[in-house]
């Protein structure tokens, strides 16, 4: 029987564990996707308690507890951090299969030394130790980036966000890793949602466009662009639950929301449409890639979403027919020759081939992997939907241009994902080799595996 989470967790073959132990483990990471607070960066203020760096805004966590029964004063309450950090404790024997075991126990492994599992026994030992080191030089926001190697952080930013703590960290120079925005122009999109109307006018405000029209909305997203790129912005991100494709008058919708008036379902995509083919041209001729977040049905149970807000753990996998609109989107801007470098992640793996199989449409323009299928994302983001992702994709594309993995996390401690995806990445690749699939030449199985690891992802975003 092997070793609990020992050297070779994962790896099942010598070629495995030669191709993740003399090529994997060694490269950076490229962090293209996540959610950290750019001024929790700059201000690299330390934690007082793995509670905090741990549990603060975890919705992954925060499911699991609920479904072990635990009360949500444990949970998001005012309970202590202690008392947080025990419900943890006692939740994790029951998450066998879940990656939250795995990736719970890897980063008390990378970041403080701690191999014991952690449960309610173990508990107070592993919060006390923690917490000492917590309270040492070491164990701040930036150094969690240094000591994972990281050389490339992309965070998610609203198009009026002032960028000033991109800039800061610019400016000093001290951090290795390149602190980069990400363009995500949801809420001047969603015409929809609460609060669009005021969203707008904010949105002039800090473009200095007074906005009266949808050429003055896109004008403002342009100009904000330019912002963004000038902090060295490569990447914009979309969430919205499947690409529309409907052409219209989307002026006289664009002024029946401003009235405060409510837009039919048809309106709206008439609007999201015009919006999302400007940004197309816009970040084709920036050179950005485009990142694509589709499928997913959030805030589901509202007497939770009015107690505790969005990305608080109630969102889930939709089942939507996303392929023929988006694939007359992609055509639109292909005919025009504006289609940028596009990343494609659906939070139904059902969309994997067919997404794949999209993309094989739309490849060229002499870019390696031009359009791309999204790391296994959210719900998918474990053993058996990175092993199908990676699987559908070698299939129908060239897995050897995929540019690998990203956190989506909003924690400091969630770099080791990118070790259990690297693991998961040899072990399939090392399998093939093994069984006679592929040859066992090492020259370009390292290349390949160090491409899918950082440096594809490096080329492709031109960082």
């Amino acid at each position: 029987m092997k070793q609990f989470m020992d050297a070779d967790f994962l790896l099942q073959t010598e070629t495995a564990k030669k191709l993740f132990h003399e090529v994997a483990e060694k490269q950076p990471i490229c962090d293209y996707h996540c959610h950290l607070s750019p001024k929790e960066i700059w201000e690299n203020k330390p934690y007082q308690t793995i509670t905090q760096v741990w549990l603060g805004g975890d919705h992954y966590k925060w499911r699991a507890m609920r479904a072990n029964g635990i009360d949500e004063k444990y949970i998001t309450g005012d309970a202590s951090d202690w008392e947080k950090f025990l419900a943890w404790a006692e939740t994790m024997p029951y998450l066998i299969g879940n990656p939250l075991y795995h990736w719970t126990h890897l980063e008390l492994q990378r970041f403080f030394g701690i191999y014991e599992p952690l449960n309610a026994d173990s508990a107070k030992e592993i919060y006390e130790k923690v917490n000492g080191m917590l309270a040492s030089d070491g164990f701040c926001p930036r150094d969690y980036i240094e000591k994972s190697n990281v050389c490339v952080l992309c965070t998610t930013d609203d198009p009026k966000d002032s960028l000033e703590y991109h800039k800061k960290l610019s400016e000093e120079g001290t951090l290795s890793a390149k602190v980069l925005p990400t363009f995500r122009p949801d809420k001047a999109i969603e015409v929809n949602r609460d609060g669009f109307c005021d969203y707008i006018r904010e949105l002039g405000e800090v473009a200095g466009v007074a906005i009266q029209s949808v050429a003055d909305v896109c004008k403002a997203l342009s100009a904000r662009m330019d912002v963004f790129a000038q902090v060295g912005c490569r990447i914009s991100d979309h969430g919205i639950n499947a690409i529309p494709y409907r052409l219209g008058d989307a002026e006289a919708v664009f002024q029946k929301a401003m009235k405060g008036e409510k837009v039919s379902f048809e309106e709206e995509e008439i609007y999201k449409t015009a919006l999302l083919l400007f940004c197309g041209r816009e970040y084709a001729k920036r050179g950005w890639a485009m990142q694509i977040h589709i499928n997913a049905i959030r805030n589901n149970n509202t007497r939770m979403f009015e107690k505790l807000g969005p990305d608080t753990g109630f969102d889930s996998i939709h089942d939507l027919t996303v392929i023929e609109l988006l694939s007359r989107y992609l055509d639109t801007l292909e005919q025009e020759n504006a289609l940028p470098k596009t990343i494609f992640y659906s939070l139904n793996a059902k969309d994997n081939s067919t997404l794949a199989s999209l993309m094989g449409n739309f490849q060229g323009s002499g870019i390696k992997g031009k359009m791309q299928l999204g790391s296994a994302w959210w719900f998918n983001d474990h053993r058996d939907g990175m092993v199908q992702q990676m699987k559908d994709l070698a299939n129908v594309g060239l897995l050897s241009r995929f540019v690998g993995m990203l956190t989506d996390s909003r924690s400091f401690l969630s770099y080791p994902r990118h070790e259990y995806f690297r693991r998961i990445l040899c072990n399939i690749i090392g399998t093939w080799v093994e069984e006679g699939e592929y040859p066992q030449d090492w020259k370009i199985l390292e290349e390949m595996v160090a491409g899918i690891c950082y440096k594809n992802a490096e080329a492709y975003f031109e960082f």
